[in-house]
């Protein structure tokens, strides 16, 4: 049994690898993963510093800080109530990069904060982006993978989206307190929008999932090619797996 438990736990690591370096070379995935770093740098202003801008800088106590909070899970919540008619209508990436571009935005104009009066607002902005930006990613995802590699796709995105986090929040902290809160917010927007930068690159508009490719390391009889035979040339709708390392370029 102990011999049975360790390699189930050797396969899923060699899985969980593999699907990692999928991750960073799928146009979608890879996309999704720098709109994380958006997320982050944002979300890690506001977890990190809301108190430091309430208390240090406007001079308020614990019930304001309570406050500002709930206007950014509420701001998040009327993003959950309001998506599922939206991504109706909308697909997943223009969406996601509408809520990243709001996040730059939100964390820019938080370096011209006057009041605490202006920062519920703004806080509550910025949690409906932050709720934009990510929510649409678990049925991106689950498009990515077959239904048996989702657990290695889905671990491998908590994953690097929290080194992501890893970066952002003691960014977040360190330039608050050696550079002051106002310059803080510059560089986390800057931070956001390499973010948004890097997902418009690595994730075109036009990014069919239906791609012509080849496979050199199969032998002519494999099923996999067998079974996509007799479609002028082998294309089949992509998923990340173990025959599909490398996203061909459409």
């Amino acid at each position: 049994m102990l011999a049975a438990a360790l390699l189930t736990v050797i396969s899923f690591h060699n899985l969980f690898v593999g699907t990692m370096l999928c991750f960073l070379v799928s146009a979608a995935p890879a996309g999704l993963l720098a709109i994380s770093l958006a997320v982050s740098a944002a979300g890690a202003m506001v977890i990190v510093n809301t108190v430091v801008l309430v208390k240090a800088r406007f001079g308020l106590g614990e019930v304001e800080v309570a406050w500002a909070l709930a206007a950014f899970g509420g701001g998040s919540m009327v993003a959950a109530f309001v998506l599922p008619s939206l991504l109706e209508k909308v697909a997943d990436r223009p969406a996601m990069l509408t809520g990243a571009a709001v996040l730059v935005v939100g964390t820019a104009i938080g370096a011209l904060l006057p009041s605490y009066a202006l920062l519920l607002p703004l806080w509550l902005v910025i949690g409906f982006g932050y709720s934009v930006a990510q929510t649409p990613s678990g049925r991106l995802l689950r498009r990515s993978a077959h239904a048996e590699d989702r657990p290695a796709i889905f671990a491998a995105h908590f994953a690097l989206s929290h080194a992501c986090w890893l970066i952002c929040y003691p960014l977040a902290g360190r330039f608050g307190a050696a550079m002051g809160l106002q310059s803080t917010f510059v560089v986390m927007s800057l931070i956001g929008l390499a973010g948004v930068a890097l997902a418009l690159r690595l994730w075109p508009a036009s990014d069919p999932s239906d791609l012509a490719h080849d496979h050199p390391n199969l032998s002519a009889d494999h099923p996999h090619l067998r079974q996509h035979a007799n479609q002028g040339g082998h294309h089949h709708v992509l998923v990340v797996d173990d025959l599909h390392r490398i996203w061909p370029k459409g």
